[in-house]
C-alpha cells in the first residue's frame, strides 16, 4: 500500500540558486513534481548574485527523499550544499536528559542536597523504606525495560537499536503525565536474567513499564515480576493496546448502535497484544469471539496449542470454527487486527455484517487497506496518524502510570484497566462522537488526567490519603 509523504521522512536541503531568474519559484515545483510536500522554504543568506535557501519537505521514504533531492539538483542553476534528515537530527545525542530539581548555588545548598545533610535522609529511609516514595525520585519514576526482541514493527533488533524507541517512550511519559522515565535496555533475552535484572533495579523506581519484549516470553516475564515486586508492572504492548482498543470499540459500538455482549468479534493476532485485547474484551462483556493466528482459527481441536493459545481456545470460539481468517470474518460485526499487513481485502470486509467495525492496527501497513475498508465498514480505525481514529498507546500508558504512582499502587489489576478504558472512551462527548471520531487525539488535554483519575480511584488512591500536592 502506497504511503503519503510524512514528516518522519522530512529532509532539509541547503542549496544555492541564482539571485535572479526563475530558480526560486522552480524549487517548490520540483519538489511537488517528485511527489514531495514543501513544508518550509527559508532564505538563509542573500547576495546580489546568489541566494542560499533551506528547502524543507516531506517524503514517503528514504528512496523518495533521494528522488526529491535529484529533482531539485536538476533545476537550472541550483547547487546542493547539504541534505539533512530531520529525524536523525532530532535524535543526535539522545532525546532525554537528567536535570536537577534543586539549586546548587552555594555551600549551604550543596550540604543539604549532598553530604553531610543527605545522610539524615538516608537514615530515615533505612528506618522506614516506605519513606523512599516520599523523599526520593521513586515516587515519580518509571523504568522502561526492554530486551530489544520485538521493537515496533522492526523485530528482534537488539538493545542498542531499541534505545531510541525507549528514549521516545520516556519523553512521552514526561510530556503527557509529568513522569520521569528512564530507558533500561537489557543485553539478554533470557527470561531468568531479565526478571533478575529488573528485580535488582526495582528499589529505585515506582513502576516498571515492560516494552517490546516478544511473546510468549513477555507473559512469563510479566507474571514473575508481578509476583516478586511491590511496585506495579505494566506491559504496554499488551495492556496499553487493550485499553485503547476497548475504549475505541466502546465508542464505535455506540456509533452503530450495537452492544459488546451481542456482537460477533473476529480477531487476527494471538501474540502479546492480541492476548491482552482478548482478555479485556471478555472482561468488558464480549461473548462471541473467534481468534485467528497465522495457522487459522484457534480452537480446542488444534494439536499445536501452547499455554497461551490453549487459554484462548478454552475461552473463545464456542462454535468450534476451524477455518481461516477470511471465513471467520464473514458476517462478523467487528474485526480487530493486531497481526500482519495485507491479510484481508475490501471484499472480505464487504462480507461482514451490516454496519461493521474494522480495527486494522498493524503498523505501518494495516491488515486491510483503510480506504478499501471504509467503502464497506461503518467505522474504521488504524494505528496510523494519516487516517481518522488512530489507536495509539500514548492515549493510555501516561495516564495509567500517573494514576498508579499517585495512588502508590503496588499492582495493576484488571479493574484498573477497565476503568482506564471507560475513562478514555468518555473523553469523547456525545456531541463529538461519530464514525471518524471514536477516540480522542493524543494531544487532547483531558486524556491523561481522565485516565489517571480513573486508575487512581480504582486503586483506592484517595482512600489511602492521596492528595493533588
Amino acid at each position: 500500500m502506497a504511503t503519503v509523504p510524512s514528516v518522519s521522512y522530512s529532509i532539509t536541503v541547503r542549496l544555492e540558486v541564482p539571485a535572479g531568474g526563475k530558480a526560486v519559484s522552480q524549487l517548490t515545483h520540483a519538489v511537488e513534481s517528485a511527489g514531495g510536500v514543501v513544508t518550509a522554504l527559508d532564505v538563509t543568506n542573500a547576495g546580489h548574485e546568489k541566494l542560499r535557501i533551506d528547502v524543507t519537505c516531506a517524503a514517503r521514504d528514504t528512496d523518495h527523499a533521494q528522488a526529491i533531492v535529484d529533482q531539485l539538483e536538476a533545476v537550472d542553476g541550483v547547487v546542493i550544499h547539504k541534505v539533512s534528515d530531520r529525524t536523525f537530527l532530532m535524535h543526535l545525542g539522545g532525546k532525554i536528559e537528567m536535570k536537577s530539581k534543586v539549586p546548587l548555588r552555594n555551600r549551604d545548598e550543596l550540604s543539604m542536597a549532598y553530604t553531610p545533610g543527605v545522610a539524615r535522609v538516608s537514615m530515615a529511609i533505612a528506618r522506614n523504606k516506605e519513606d523512599a516514595r516520599r523523599l526520593t525520585i521513586k515516587r515519580n519514576t518509571v523504568a522502561v525495560v526492554t530486551d530489544g526482541s520485538a521493537v515496533l514493527g522492526l523485530g528482534n533488533i537488539g538493545p542498542e537499536a531499541a534505545l531510541p524507541v525507549m528514549e521516545g517512550k520516556a519523553a512521552l511519559f514526561k510530556r503527557f503525565a509529568g513522569i520521569d522515565a528512564w530507558p533500561i535496555c537489557l543485553d539478554t533475552q533470557d527470561v531468568d536474567e531479565i526478571v533478575r535484572a529488573v528485580q535488582l533495579i526495582a528499589p529505585g523506581f515506582g513502576g516498571i513499564n515492560l516494552e517490546d519484549i516478544s511473546a510468549p516470553r513477555c507473559f512469563d516475564v510479566e507474571r514473575r515480576l508481578r509476583e516478586l515486586l511491590d511496585i506495579p508492572v505494566f506491559h504496554d504492548d499488551q495492556h496499553g493496546t487493550a485499553i485503547c482498543v476497548l475504549a475505541a470499540l466502546t465508542n464505535a459500538l455506540r456509533v452503530v448502535n450495537k452492544s459488546i455482549e451481542d456482537v460477533k468479534i473476529t480477531m487476527a493476532g494471538a501474540g502479546a497484544a492480541g492476548n491482552a485485547v482478548l482478555r479485556l474484551l471478555l472482561a468488558a462483556g464480549a461473548r462471541n469471539i473467534v481468534v485467528c493466528d497465522y495457522l487459522g482459527a484457534v480452537h480446542k481441536g488444534r494439536d499445536d496449542l501452547d499455554e497461551s493459545l490453549r487459554w484462548i481456545a478454552e475461552h473463545t470460539n464456542d462454535g468450534g470454527y476451524s477455518g481461516d481468517l477470511r471465513g471467520a470474518v464473514k458476517d462478523a460485526d467487528v474485526f480487530v487486527g493486531v497481526s500482519a499487513p495485507g491479510i484481508l481485502s475490501g471484499d472480505d470486509i464487504a462480507g461482514m455484517a451490516r454496519d461493521a467495525v474494522v480495527f486494522a492496527l498493524a503498523n505501518p501497513e494495516p491488515e486491510v487497506s483503510p480506504d478499501d475498508a471504509r467503502e464497506h465498514a461503518a467505522v474504521v480505525a488504524t494505528g496510523r496518524s494519516d487516517y481518522p481514529n488512530q489507536i495509539n498507546n500514548v492515549l493510555a500508558f501516561p495516564g495509567v502510570f500517573r494514576g498508579l504512582l499517585d495512588a502508590q499502587a503496588t499492582e495493576v489489576s484488571q479493574e484498573m484497566l477497565l476503568a482506564a478504558a471507560h475513562a478514555l472512551a468518555a473523553v469523547v462527548t456525545p456531541e463529538e462522537l461519530g464514525p471518524n471520531y471514536i477516540i480522542p487525539s493524543v494531544f487532547h488535554p483531558d486524556v491523561a488526567t481522565a485516565v489517571a483519575a480513573a486508575v487512581r480511584e480504582s486503586a483506592g488512591g484517595r482512600a489511602r490519603g492521596f492528595t493533588e500536592a
